[in-house]
């Protein structure tokens, strides 16, 4: 090989060990997580075995269960989070000050959020700028719209089923219910899956409501995720009490109907890459359709 070819190519081998370094440099290696959907995200966006750390609600996927645990998303625990020596810590936006106690211990700190299904989207690009992945999340953003783009296009042009969501209620029974209003992400996932909120009128994002405004509200459909549980055995052991607390409640036009739907997936709580899963889920409930 001529000497100048040779210099060439070994210029190009450093320029090339140079970008990869460069990018190896900018991806954390240890990152802790404090939420469901921001763990979620991170699996989504590959970095899934530089996850050290997870909340006591990161059920999802099924290697997070035996990572170490630091708090919730309202209680994160700053002091443990620390000793994991986390290269980024991702904070859940919240009534906390998680955040400025991990930056005073010198952690690199990013904060998210969650709310309507635009946000869903803008928190994933932002966990993906942070992590150094901006294009994978690009990528994973155009994904999930195509399929809920998929689900609106095979419900399309059916009547719109009106659906009221529970997300909360006294345990055990069906008082002191929370269901979903308006600008919330389900309420968005609803809309795509061919239905229209019974609560959409109200001024509130989680209006409480009880069983007698349940009963006038005359929904075609409720889905009932109000009982989660505190841990995955738990959950499933709830679900049949949900199931049967509105069995008996035969004034209620959904129950008549035989549309009501009680579920304990986690992913019906979680904002992140799994509302697609959602999406499909609600467009067999309204409208008996599985979209690809």
């Amino acid at each position: 090989m001529q000497p100048f070819r040779l210099r060439l190519v070994l210029l190009s081998l450093a320029v090339a060990s140079a970008v990869v370094s460069a990018r190896a440099q900018t991806i954390p290696a240890r990152i802790v997580s404090t939420s469901p959907s921001i763990t979620e995200t991170l699996f989504a966006l590959g970095l899934g075995d530089r996850v050290v750390g997870v909340s006591q609600y990161c059920w999802y996927p099924s290697q997070v269960m035996k990572l170490p645990k630091v708090g919730t998303y309202l209680k994160p625990e700053p002091e443990t989070i620390a000793r994991l020596r986390p290269d980024l810590v991702f904070v859940q936006a919240g009534p906390h000050t998680a955040a400025s106690q991990l930056t005073a211990l010198g952690l690199k700190v990013a904060t998210v959020d969650s709310g309507s299904l635009p946000k869903v989207f803008t928190t994933i690009k932002e966990i993906g700028n942070a992590a150094g992945v901006p294009g994978t999340a690009d990528t994973v953003v155009a994904e999930i719209t195509a399929s809920l783009d998929r689900v609106k296009a095979a419900v399309a042009g059916r009547p719109l089923k009106k659906v009221l969501i529970v997300v909360g209620r006294q345990t055990g029974t069906l008082n002191d219910i929370i269901a979903v209003g308006p600008g919330s992400y389900l309420n968005d996932i609803a809309t795509i899956a061919g239905g229209v909120n019974a609560l959409a009128a109200s001024k509130v994002q989680y209006p409480r409501i009880s069983l007698e405004t349940v009963i006038s509200l005359a929904p075609d459909v409720i889905i009932d995720i109000g009982e989660m549980g505190e841990f995955p055995t738990d959950s499933r052991e709830r679900l049949q009490v949900t199931e049967n607390l509105w069995k008996r409640q035969t004034l209620v036009k959904a129950v008549r109907d035989g549309a009501v739907h009680a579920s304990n997936d986690q992913a019906f709580v979680v904002p992140g890459p799994r509302i697609v899963l959602v999406a499909r889920t609600m467009a067999l409930w309204f409208h008996g359709v599985t979209p690809k």
